[in-house]
């Protein structure tokens, strides 16, 4: 088995009650005769994991990506009837990569990237409405409490149709 020890990182992950912690100060860990750092934060496959266990970081990330992704339409699509702004908006902004698992959050994070769907939805939109004045309303996209829920939905759906004697055994089915 090989091993790659620049990306390879230790995180200690203390217990909720501050009275459970037993330690905390910890070994250097060797691996490969490399001694391998200890991180508060560490990025897994695009999933910002944090050592207290808070998706905040998360979810700053994704409002980032989600203002790049709308900017990018924007210079490339600006001029695109209702129709075709709806599918691209659909396709490549409301794709919320781990939205469904962010569980431990402070509110005013989940208010800053709700606000942020809103701004870039009207970003999106205003060419349209100026363009054209006619109601576009019917073609905008679903309101933000409705993605976080149907991302929760359909998590869930899914993972009830997983097979998995792990997930059983957690009383995940």
């Amino acid at each position: 088995m090989t091993f790659n020890t620049k990306k390879t990182v230790c995180m200690i992950f203390n217990p909720c009650g501050k009275h459970k912690i037993v330690c905390s100060d910890f070994l250097q860990f060797v691996l490969a005769k490399c001694n391998l750092t200890f991180v508060s934060q560490f990025k897994y496959l695009g999933h910002i994991i944090e050592h207290s266990f808070s998706d905040d970081a998360d979810i700053s990330r994704e409002l980032k990506s989600l203002f790049a992704r709308t900017n990018l339409l924007i210079r490339r699509f600006a001029r695109c009837t209702s129709n075709v702004k709806a599918k691209l908006f659909r396709s490549f902004v409301l794709c919320f990569y781990d939205i469904a698992l962010w569980k431990n959050l402070q509110l005013a994070s989940l208010k800053k990237l709700a606000s942020g769907y809103v701004k870039s939805l009207k970003l999106f939109w205003i060419s349209q409405i100026q363009q054209c004045h006619c109601d576009v309303t019917a073609r905008l996209p679903p309101s933000f409490d409705t993605v976080l829920h149907n991302a929760k939905v359909s998590f869930c759906a899914r993972l009830k149709s997983v097979n998995n004697g792990l997930l059983d055994a957690l009383g995940l089915h």
